[in-house]
């Protein structure tokens, strides 16, 4: 079982199995042929670069063959330096679409240590860089999460014309925690429907874990409205979690419309990129009538070379697809 400290490590994402089969006779099956999905990324893989050369960065993922990108942290009315509705306007004249936008569930404390040991820091600008995202991981990017600050954020979301507001972690490691987490869901819900989004929630392994003889994911999803909180489906974390892809479809149909798309190596622990680690994305893809899915994004956790990476797991993914 993983520890709150491992949890905390994962859900910050410097904030990181059991497969089954599918057999013939299911029909919520789709043919990998006949069913395409324009492929998206994640923004944080590609990390530092977009907070020094924006236009470059994304002018790089467009031409390297990505459609649609998820945004990650927000400070008041800023993103990346603009704000949402120019942002968008700068990737639409890039050919990428603005799909869904990953924001803080509530504040999150992480000790020092946990984040130098996390991140790793190899150069005095990498400590700054940890010292600086300490600051950050106690309310999440910009002091802004969805606990406190859910109008403005889903008023952002709205403004640059994404679909989706998804909460990137938040806190599990209680019960009091999870219930906690059930009513800012709900509340994050109605809001975003107000506004025409869709509210969905992003996993880590922990939210498979027993907590005080709960299960977070399974509590989470028995109580939050199914119409205004969906789930965001992890695959390498539900991999490490060693979950059964067909099991956590038929028990939640339709709640998983967007899915991120990472890989991790046999040791459950090492992010890789899509196609160099454990997950068998052959006899995942099947289920994705059943699982709701309508979008998806490539994503890799501080990988050393965010371009080259990006590069290679959507050559592996068009590959898997084919």
């Amino acid at each position: 079982m993983a520890s709150r400290r491992e949890f905390l490590l994962q859900s910050s994402k410097a904030t990181l199995a059991s497969l089954l089969l599918p057999f013939p006779g299911n029909t919520s099956f789709v043919s990998l042929k006949t069913n395409r999905w324009p492929i998206g990324l994640q923004l944080y893989t590609v990390g530092d670069l977009l907070k020094q050369n924006p236009k470059a960065t994304l002018h790089k993922i467009a031409t390297i063959g990505y459609q649609e990108i998820e945004s990650v942290g927000v400070t008041e009315n800023s993103l990346y330096g603009y704000k949402p509705k120019d942002f968008s306007q700068l990737l639409k004249s890039m050919g990428l679409r603005w799909r869904s936008a990953h924001v803080s569930g509530a504040p999150m404390k992480m000790s020092k240590a946990d984040l130098y040991s996390y991140m790793k820091p190899k150069t005095h600008d990498d400590t700054l860089k940890v010292e600086a995202y300490a600051r950050q991981v106690a309310n999440g990017a910009g002091g802004l999460n969805l606990k406190n600050n859910d109008q403005l954020l889903v008023d952002n979301a709205a403004e640059g014309g994404v679909d989706y507001l998804v909460c990137s972690a938040i806190p599990v490691g209680t019960l009091d925690e999870i219930k906690t987490a059930v009513d800012v869901f709900n509340k994050a819900g109605e809001t975003a429907k107000k506004a025409g989004l869709q509210f969905v929630y992003h996993n880590h392994a922990t939210e498979f874990d027993l907590v005080e003889g709960h299960r977070p994911f399974d509590y989470i999803m028995e109580h939050t409205d199914k119409e205004l909180v969906k789930m965001e489906l992890d695959l390498a974390w539900a991999t490490k979690a060693g979950q059964n892809f067909e099991t956590l479809f038929k028990n939640y149909p339709g709640r998983y419309p967007l899915w991120h798309i990472k890989d991790i190596k046999a040791d459950k622990t090492s992010i890789t990129e899509v196609g160099n680690g454990i997950v068998d994305y052959k006899h995942i893809f099947p289920y994705a009538k059943s699982a709701g899915l309508k979008h998806f994004f490539v994503e890799q956790d501080l990988p050393e070379n965010p371009l080259r990476s990006i590069t290679t797991s959507i050559a592996n993914l068009k590959k898997i697809l084919a």
